[in-house]
């Protein structure tokens, strides 16, 4: 009860945040899942962490619709026949968006949206206010910064113009990723560069390598999340390798029982949501999007999270001299490959019969990180104020991306001196996707929009927050939590040369 008024008294949400975390709070007042000891204790010590799931999952927690088959067929449901030019592919595309449902109540994924909008572009200043209204619309109305869109590989005069919007609006939402490939056109990904250094976006997915580990069609959702089109993930929980780490008495330890121990308990607590959300809720029996064919459960699988690699490293290592830590030392990034090598492993062994589109297994993601934690840093990235110079950092994340199929990335903070030479950036991304890295994001040191992990705020809206201000957009209070507990914005700018 308390938690409620204080919820209604809360001066800085607004209606709407209200009425969201109302809804999560009567959530959390049921207990409908059969978790184990072990596995309470581990949630109550903050070594598993469902991400503030909820305690009766009701819906998957991302869902990746097929955009393309809306925009051919339309939907009975909502009365909307197929587009016709461009406002009505904007216009439906944005009723849709308020349909689509994931763990922040808004879209975490609204498409391959150049793609979607590229055939109805006739007259060029016509679509570019078609375009910048359609993406003023998603950044006034889906005010959640987990909300992503995707552009590329191609190179579109829709995906130009997307572009050129973003410019001028300068907004935190929607998320953008490149998905690029070596077929992109150069001045092209330039050009994407030039943008990311105004407003944060887009990131560069390493297309390849996501089509390798997920088939062609596969869209970058909510953070950097790479997952099937037209399915998604039912659940996220990730593990606290930091935590963790102190269960063991040493490494062998570690790698040999503490490690597979924490697997299968987290895995069976995975199971549980799974089961309840395929078993109780009804969601696939009852949405629209499943009668209609832009999702398919056969397409869901379910994302295992980690996050605190380098604060285990470090706990074993146990130096404070950094050259010996992770990210400088040849023995503590191999001692890190060792771990995440020996987590694959045991994450395969786990089969869920819910998880068809991967063979029953859960994936491997590295978790951004949240804004209470304090001290350990998100997935596998080397902590804030510890990174190395830039050629041995790409390279020491390279070794690590081929593990995380939905979804692990590194964030590269660059002097606003670079904007005059955006293919010193390409140059950089090009290097590190040959070096295995699967995911790269950049900003400029001066941008109002920046990265907090995997996920965009204003740092003007961080200030106005801190203030005690109302702000629209829900994450800027996980921003700020971020910029006080995780020095966010102390991360290392990277100059041209």
């Amino acid at each position: 009860m308390s938690e409620t008024l204080n919820i209604i008294k809360d001066k800085t949400l607004t209606y709407e945040q209200k009425v969201l975390s109302l809804a999560r709070a009567a959530e959390n007042s049921l207990s409908v899942m059969n978790v184990s000891d072990k596995g309470k204790e581990y949630i109550k010590e903050g070594i598993i962490c469902d991400l503030n799931e909820g305690n009766a999952p009701y819906r998957p927690r991302y869902i990746v619709p097929d955009y393309e088959k809306f925009m051919k067929n339309g939907s009975e449901f909502l009365g909307l026949k197929p587009s016709t030019d461009i406002w009505d592919a904007t216009n439906n595309l944005l009723i849709l968006y308020k349909h689509v449902p994931s763990i922040t109540s808004f879209p975490v994924y609204i498409g391959n949206i150049d793609k979607l909008l590229e055939p109805f572009i006739k007259d060029e200043d016509e679509a570019y206010k078609a375009i910048k209204l359609f993406l003023m619309h998603i950044d006034r109305t889906i005010t959640d910064s987990f909300c992503h869109a995707n552009i590329g590989p191609e190179d579109t005069k829709a995906g130009r113009l997307i572009l050129k919007a973003e410019e001028e609006l300068e907004t935190s939402i929607p998320n953008i990723t490149l998905k690029y490939s070596k077929d992109t056109p150069e001045n092209f990904a330039i050009r994407c560069i030039e943008t990311s250094l105004i407003t944060a976006k887009p990131s560069f997915a390493n297309h390849e390598m996501f089509v390798n580990d997920l088939g062609e069609d596969y869209g970058i959702a909510s953070c950097y999340n790479g997952l099937p089109i037209g399915g998604g993930s039912y659940t996220l929980v990730r593990l606290n390798l930091a935590d963790l780490a102190k269960e063991a008495t040493d490494k062998g330890e570690f790698l040999n029982k503490v490690l597979p121990y924490a697997v299968d308990i987290m895995a069976s607590y995975m199971d549980e949501r799974v089961k309840f959300l395929m078993e109780e809720s009804n969601f696939f029996e009852t949405n629209f999007l499943v009668k209609e064919g832009l999702i398919n459960k056969d397409r869901f699988t379910a994302m295992f999270g980690m996050f605190g690699l380098a604060e285990c490293v470090n706990h074993f290592i146990d130096s404070n001299n950094k050259e010996d830590r992770f990210g400088h030392s040849k023995h503590a990034d191999d001692l890190g490959y060792d771990i995440i090598k020996k987590l694959e492993e045991e994450v395969n062994k786990h089969k869920n019969k819910y998880c068809k589109i991967t063979d029953g297994r859960f994936l491997l993601h590295a978790q951004v990180g949240i804004e209470t934690d304090y001290g350990i840093s998100p997935g596998c990235r080397i902590p804030i104020g510890e990174e190395p110079e830039l050629p041995k950092h790409l390279l020491q994340c390279g070794r690590f991306h081929k593990f995380f199929p939905s979804g692990i990335g590194d964030i590269f903070p660059f002097d606003e001196t670079t904007k005059r030479n955006p293919k010193y950036i390409l140059d950089i991304i090009k290097g590190g996707f040959k070096g295995g890295m699967r995911y790269f994001s950049l900003y400029a040191s001066d941008c109002d929009v920046i990265r907090i992990t995997g996920y965009l705020v204003k740092k003007s809206e961080i200030e106005k927050l801190d203030r005690g201000e109302q702000v629209l957009r829900d994450t800027v209070a996980l921003g700020l939590g971020a910029a006080k507990n995780a020095k966010i914005l102390e991360r290392k700018v990277r100059s041209n040369g």
